[in-house]
């Protein structure tokens, strides 16, 4: 069968925090069915690249006082470094925030323009009086119009599930500046998704585009009519500006999937490749994108649209997967459950993970959920008690008898036929992204394996006179077995591959479905390839990825502390001081001292525990402003979280002072 050329992307991880376990489903999902490809023979390219435009990003680096230029360089570091370590393997890691992707960006967009796709009208969005710019829905809050709940967004509120427009948002304020907002006209650009209508009926419903379920559900919305999509925002805004459009930019949804192309041009030009073998509207190669099931609307609908218009070619399927649950709930900080990538990776071999995915993946799109205790029995019962054990078990002997050679002849030919007869089960398996059922299959073998073992006995075989031959067969036989259990897994645990490779002295494995035993040769000392998980490991991830809740220090009754140690002015500027507006304050059931005050810091409200209750009535304190310690490591305290500090001042009980800025002052504003 000639090889077949693939292009597979991931989707572009957003460049304003860090890698999380619930990111790296999709990541070691892909990189798996991208190892898998290559070690097939086939021309496979596995690109992705960081998300690195939109107001998230550009608000997120204004609040640290350094560009967004200087944020998403940073974040992409760290990305990059989370993901080589877990094992990821791209051809490319690139940034949308590049000249290719500009260049593409802005052909796609004038390509769509020229031929009809493109219209343009005034519209009325909330405003920023104070910060001057255009609110998208997440970043205007208030009270639920259909259940009152406090804190809600723009868009739809979490507490009763209802959707509406901002300008219904009651008591709306502005979640940047802590200002209620007011209207204003602007002019926006709209990508006409309508146009493509008929279009889309067709790929979604074409068989292999898109999962099952996936084709249904758009299939809902296809029906309910196709709107027409913004593609614009205003100045300020950290991405492209339209080429015909001064001031106005580019979504960061119209650029980031433009990002895989971007990726690969930029893969293209470092390889000497021809990008549009891939691209090209008459393409013959594969181009897959795997993504998580919140994104489909985008990748299913806009996405071939879009490219379709500007005469490029489309996917040849999206592939979707759910979302992470740890210990049966969604990820948790407060439990520890939130871990990020980096917290693992200081704690546990990032293998026991990739395997643990791919024991729980399936080909559709529902949720899977990590079990600390499902995850420890399997690995140390799949991995270590039944693949490197095999090797574990035999090598000693091999070594200690024989000089570490194997034997010159295969004494049970009919075994490991079996094995290799399995090969083309176990790939269709991955090439359907089966990988649960793939593990199964596979760890199917190694039980046979270690059944052959246990049945053979070899311990009492090396005890008995003049049978070292049989001795030499069994375990040059086990070896055999061990051999390709890993070419098997080698997609999923890469450098358990590596390892094992070196052990048994041979070069890199490819696809064994054609292999044939290694007999009458030399193999190295065998070295633990695999330990078992540690539970105390996991329990310093879960405590590691806990805030760091420490008790608010309660105010001292009429006597002042001494001065503390001196610090330096570098210490002291540390301290992200922030006038911010009390929104709501409010007693604590079961505390002598403590307010529990929500209060608006500019860019997003906070829940704060402060001691001051002897002082104040919290009827007293709403509307009020005051300074807060915004970059105060978060603490958990019995009433719950607390992401901050009130400045006050005084000896305690009745004398003791907020600190009250100025009434003129703005919320958020920071404090020289």
């Amino acid at each position: 069968m000639p090889h077949r050329k693939i292009l597979i992307t991931s989707a572009l991880p957003y460049a304003n925090g860090p890698i999380h376990l619930g990111h790296l489903v999709e990541y070691i999902q892909t990189d798996i069915w991208s190892r898998f490809q290559k070690q097939r023979g086939n021309q496979c390219y596995y690109v992705c690249a960081d998300d690195a435009h939109g107001t998230p990003i550009m608000l997120k680096a204004d609040r640290e006082g350094i560009k967004p230029e200087e944020l998403i360089a940073q974040v992409g570091i760290e990305h990059l470094s989370d993901f080589i370590e877990f094992g990821i393997q791209f051809d490319n890691y690139h940034s949308t925030h590049s000249e290719e992707n500009k260049y593409f960006s802005s052909l796609i967009y004038e390509r769509l323009r020229d031929d009809g796709h493109i219209t343009s009208r005034n519209i009325t969005q909330a405003y920023d009086p104070v910060k001057k710019m255009f609110l998208p829905d997440r970043f205007i809050k208030g009270d639920c119009p259909k259940c009152n709940a406090k804190d809600q967004y723009g868009d739809n509120c979490e507490s009763c599930g209802a959707t509406y427009s901002p300008n219904e948002l009651k008591n709306a304020i502005s979640a940047v500046s802590g200002e209620k907002p007011i209207e204003k006209d602007s002019i926006h650009y709209f990508f006409k998704l309508a146009d493509f209508n008929e279009m889309l009926k067709t790929w979604t419903t074409t068989e292999g585009h898109l999962q099952a379920e996936v084709s249904n559900k758009l299939a809902e919305w296809l029906e309910s009519g196709l709107q027409e999509w913004d593609i614009s925002r205003d100045a300020p805004y950290f991405g492209f500006e339209i080429p015909d459009a001064p001031g106005k930019y580019f979504y960061v949804w119209l650029d980031a999937p433009i990002g895989y192309m971007a990726s690969f041009k930029n893969f293209c030009s470092k390889q000497n490749l021809d990008f549009d073998e891939f691209w090209g509207k008459d393409s013959k190669a594969e181009l897959y994108h795997f993504i998580g099931k919140d994104i489909i609307y985008f990748h299913a609908l806009f996405w071939p649209a879009m490219l379709a218009g500007a005469n490029f070619r489309t996917p040849s399927a999206v592939f979707a997967h759910g979302f992470l649950t740890v210990n049966g709930e969604k990820m948790s900080k407060s439990r520890g459950t939130f871990i990020k990538a980096r917290t693992y990776l200081d704690h546990l071999n990032p293998e026991y993970l990739r395997y643990y995915f791919a024991a729980k993946l399936s080909s559709g799109v529902d949720d899977i959920d990590l079990s600390f205790e499902d995850f420890t029995q399997r690995v140390n019962s799949d991995l270590v008690g039944k693949v490197v054990n095999i090797a574990s078990r035999c090598s000693g002997f091999i070594k200690k008898r024989f000089d570490d050679q194997l034997s010159a002849h295969c004494s049970e030919p009919e075994l490991f036929q079996q094995f290799t007869l399995a090969s083309e089960e176990i790939a269709a398996l991955y090439e359907s992204r089966e990988y649960g059922k793939a593990m199964r299959e596979i760890m199917a073998l190694a039980d046979k394996a270690n059944q052959y073992i246990d049945e053979k006995k070899p311990w009492l075989v090396a005890k008995e006179d003049g049978k070292d031959r049989e001795l030499h067969d069994i375990c040059s036989m086990g070896i055999n077995l061990f051999r390709l259990l890993v070419a098997y897994l080698k997609p999923v645990l890469p450098v358990l591959a590596i390892e094992s490779e070196d052990f048994l002295n041979i070069p890199e494995q490819s696809w064994p479905s054609a292999a044939e035993p290694l007999l009458d040769h030399k193999i190295k000392t065998f070295k633990a390839l695999m330990t078992r998980v540690d539970e105390t490991k996991i329990a310093a991830i879960v405590e590691d990825s806990k805030e760091n809740l420490q008790k608010i220090a309660e105010p001292v009754a009429n006597k002042f502390d001494p001065i503390a140690d001196e610090i330096e002015f570098d210490d002291f500027a540390k301290i992200d001081l922030r006038i911010a507006k009390i929104i709501k304050a409010e007693h604590v059931k079961g505390a002598n001292k403590l307010l529990q005050l929500t209060v608006d810091i500019g860019d997003e409200t906070r829940n704060v525990f402060a001691g001051i209750k002897s002082a104040y009535q919290p009827e007293d304190l709403e509307g009020k402003l005051t300074v807060v310690v915004a970059n105060l490591k978060p603490r958990k305290m019995k009433f719950g979280l607390s992401e901050g500090m009130v400045l006050a001042a005084g000896p305690g009980g009745e004398e003791l002072w907020v600190l009250h800025p100025d009434d003129g002052a703005i919320a958020g504003m920071r404090v020289k």
